[in-house]
Parts: C-alpha cells; sequence; structure tokens
C-alpha cells in the first residue's frame, strides 16, 4: 500500500482510506449488523489501510462507536478521522459547540486524541465561519486534535480558514464520473491542503455490479425512494445511461492492468493531482480487502490519458 503526504503539513496516509459511512446507518439498504462492520474494518486494517474516517452524524454516534470497538488493541499506528456538523444535523459550529461535539467524538472513539477533525460542510451562516475555525484551531492547540479540516467546502470558505490557520483537508466528493471539483482539488494542492476524496466508486456505479436492471432495496438511497436522502444524481434517469456507458469503456483498460473496475476507479482517484487518498467504504471484507489492494496499482501517464479520453462521455454530475 503506497502513501503520500497529507498536504504540506500532514503526515503521510494509505492512499485508500476507509469510510465509515455505511456503519452508521441503512444507507444501502438494511442495516449492517455491528459484527459485519467490524470485520469490515478489519479487512481494511489488514490490507493496509492504516486511516479511518467517521463523522457524528453517522447513524448519531453509532459508527464512533462501532470503530471504537473495531480499534480495540489495534489504535496505535491507525490515523482517526472524524467530523462535526452544523446544528440541526449535529452539534453545531460554535465554539462552545464545537469543543463539546469533540469532547463526545473522543468519548465514542475511546481515545485521547482525534487526528484529524473536520468540519463536515458549511453551516447556513448562523456562526462565523472565522469563529468556527479559531475554535478548532483551539483544539490543535491544546493536544485534542492533531489536524483540522473541512468537507463539502467551496473555495472562498476555504480561503477565510486559511486566513486564520492552515487548512490539513479538504474532503470533496470526486470520481471518474463526478469531475466537477477538479480545478478546486488542483487549488487545494497548490495551498498545501491535502485532499482525501469520498465517493471515488461513485456509490458502486463504478465497481462494476450495477447495471440498468439493477433493482435497489426501497431503503437504499440510490432508489429514489427515500425521502430523508436525495438520491445520488448520477442515478437518476437519463443520467444513469451515460454513466454505465463510461463504465463500458473503463473495463477493458481494467482488463488489461489485471484489476477490477473498482480498483482502478480508485488508482485513477489518487493519481490524480492534488489528491491524497480515496476514501473506501463496504460492509464487505472480500470487497474492502480488494478496495485496499488498488493501493498498489500503478497507472502510467499512457493509461491515465486514455482514461481522459472516456471521462467526457459522463455528464457534469456535480451540479
Amino acid at each position: 500500500m503506497r502513501r503520500k503526504k497529507l498536504g504540506t503539513q500532514g503526515p503521510e496516509i494509505s492512499v485508500v482510506g476507509f469510510g465509515a459511512w455505511e456503519a452508521g446507518g441503512e444507507h444501502y439498504g438494511p442495516n449492517p449488523s455491528e459484527d459485519e462492520v467490524i470485520e469490515a474494518i478489519h479487512a481494511a486494517l489488514e490490507g493496509g489501510i492504516d486511516w479511518l474516517d467517521t463523522a457524528e452524524v453517522y447513524g448519531m454516534g453509532t459508527s464512533e462507536k462501532l470503530v471504537r470497538r473495531a480499534l480495540e488493541g489495534r489504535r496505535d499506528g491507525v490515523f482517526l478521522a472524524t467530523k462535526v456538523a452544523p446544528s440541526p444535523a449535529g452539534t453545531g459550529f460554535a465554539p462552545d459547540e464545537i469543543r463539546r461535539a469533540c469532547g463526545a467524538s473522543l468519548e465514542r472513539l475511546g481515545t485521547d486524541r482525534i487526528d484529524l477533525y473536520q468540519l463536515h460542510w458549511p453551516d447556513s451562516g448562523r456562526v462565523p465561519l472565522q469563529e468556527t475555525w479559531e475554535a478548532m484551531a483551539g483544539l490543535v492547540e491544546e493536544g485534542l486534535v492533531r489536524f483540522i479540516g473541512v468537507s463539502n467546502f467551496p473555495k472562498p470558505f476555504i480561503e477565510t480558514c486559511l486566513s486564520i490557520r492552515h487548512v490539513d483537508s479538504l474532503q470533496p466528493e470526486f470520481s471518474l464520473l463526478n469531475v466537477e471539483l477538479r480545478d478546486l482539488i488542483d487549488w487545494c494542492g497548490e495551498k498545501g491542503v491535502g485532499v482525501v476524496a469520498y465517493g471515488p466508486l461513485a456509490f458502486g456505479l463504478l465497481t462494476g455490479a450495477v447495471d440498468r436492471s439493477t433493482e435497489f432495496h426501497p431503503k437504499d438511497w440510490r432508489s429514489g425512494q427515500r425521502k430523508d436522502l436525495e438520491t445520488p444524481d448520477m442515478f437518476k434517469p437519463g443520467k444513469i445511461e451515460r454513466s454505465l456507458a463510461v463504465v463500458e469503456q473503463l473495463r477493458p483498460i481494467a482488463d488489461r492492468l489485471g484489476c477490477t473496475l473498482s480498483q482502478l476507479a480508485l488508482a485513477w482517484t489518487f493519481n490524480q493531482k492534488g489528491v491524497t487518498s480515496a476514501i473506501a467504504g463496504s460492509r464487505d471484507p472480500k470487497h474492502v480487502g480488494e478496495n485496499a489492494a488498488a493501493g498498489d496499482i500503478e497507472l502510467d501517464d499512457k493509461t491515465l490519458a486514455e482514461i481522459e479520453e472516456i471521462i467526457p462521455l459522463g455528464p457534469d454530475f456535480g451540479g
């Protein structure tokens, strides 16, 4: 498993990370059992993945608690990332709320430090961003947090944070089927902000396991039947066909390289300028092991150029 430095001031982490979003709720159908989640995390660690990403809102703390169980006796050497969300979904971004959220996450995770603490998405304006970021910086000064970052933040907000204290990371959605934020990611690289991309497998589309005949469980957010979660744009009628067309063009490349489509998609993601790591989550230990193996795949310039010729077939799924 290759490792890359998180921005200019962070540590080296594996180019594939484990995302614990699925551990916190019924996003892809019926909730996985706790044992399934823990087995999947163990498979990630055994495959060479050395960092995990979770959040307070994943199952309202459930994901963090399961990560704690999975890391019993294994905490050393694991880079642990979590997030605080604005209210009402999360604890909130006021300075006292940031501190309270951090303490609660530390307790649920059963650790005395959070390696990377992130703002999950921008606040609606209730709390000035300057106050929030100063509170985050304060957590670093106190030694409760090692590094701080943001998720789903636009460039102007990141610039505001940078004017106060370095931003160690940005966590955006980014994949072969959603390259809308490529310019932002390039800019982050120039500013020394590490990028850890979520959704690199396009929520299953880039695994090759989804086609037009696939029927999703009603509780699966890709089904279009959830009221609490919006269906990913790339799964909507009129767009899924174009998504699948891109996938079919990628198959011969994966076959030639002797890897799976998932591994190709992950390798492409962490090979992009500015990207440190690709976050992949799964409740299936076998899939997790396959994802981890992507960290050993080398993509030469010719292959990357070949893939670039395919990407334009997909719509701008991000907007």
